[in-house]
């Protein structure tokens, strides 16, 4: 949650160290440790996160076809336990890992991304889609079984969701081609995270959604506002 410099940065096989702030495997759980200071308004933040995969996944999935951009879902569907100390508050839930790795910055490379992760009775559905730079599309429809592995399946249809207050397109996935935005969580001027209902795969389902519009992130004038949201540290 803050941009730091080189010097920040300690990696190694187990563990990986930003700052005060660092996560380690602890046997089967991946244990996130932070200490920071929230943005805009400056207050401490600090706590654990323990993270505990029902699955795991070893395949990643290159997003263009030079291979400059992998996406890797890690955990498809996990268990978390959140305690904080300041402030004092704690909770439990649903969790889910992924990362995104590459050899340009994201905007380099795309224009805009839908991504969203539902939840099912037994498997996992991670559909991920966009548009990148050269105005090429790419679309993954995933499922993962109890065991983390991945079946490409046909993706649903269409379902269009309304634009965030700031002007942000979204869309998601949906077996009849309806979804409904149950709560946006967080809403900025590239970037929103939605919970969204919709029937998929003959289930009923609550997906994490997330839209990412990189045309708006590279204006100039959102990079002058990112520092008053995330905070830079030589």
């Amino acid at each position: 949650m803050t941009e730091r410099g080189r010097g920040g940065l300690q990696r190694d096989a187990d563990a990986l160290t930003i700052g005060p702030s660092a996560m380690h495997w602890d046997g089967d759980a991946l244990v996130v440790d932070f200490t920071e200071v929230c943005a805009p308004i400056p207050r401490k933040l600090r706590g654990t996160a323990r993270i505990t995969p029902d699955c795991l996944n070893t395949q990643a999935f290159p997003l263009d076809l030079a291979g400059r951009h992998v996406w890797q879902p890690v955990a498809p569907r996990a268990r978390i336990e959140v305690t904080l100390s300041e402030p004092a508050l704690n909770w439990s839930g649903t969790a889910y890992v992924d990362t995104n790795t590459g050899t340009e910055p994201l905007e380099a490379g795309f224009a805009d991304w839908q991504w969203s992760r539902a939840h099912l009775k037994a498997d996992t559905a991670v559909f991920y889609e966009g548009v990148r730079r050269d105005r090429s599309t790419f679309a993954l429809a995933l499922r993962f079984d109890e065991q983390g592995r991945a079946e490409t399946v046909e993706m649903p249809r269409p379902a269009p969701l309304p634009r965030t207050g700031w002007r942000v397109n979204r869309s998601s996935r949906a077996d009849d081609g309806i979804a409904q935005v149950v709560r946006t969580w967080e809403d900025s001027p590239f970037y929103a995270r939605s919970t969204v209902a919709a029937r998929l795969f003959g289930e009923d389902t609550m997906a994490v959604h997330e839209s990412l519009s990189l045309d708006s992130f590279r204006h100039p004038l959102v990079k002058a506002m990112l520092p008053f949201r995330m905070p830079r540290r030589s």
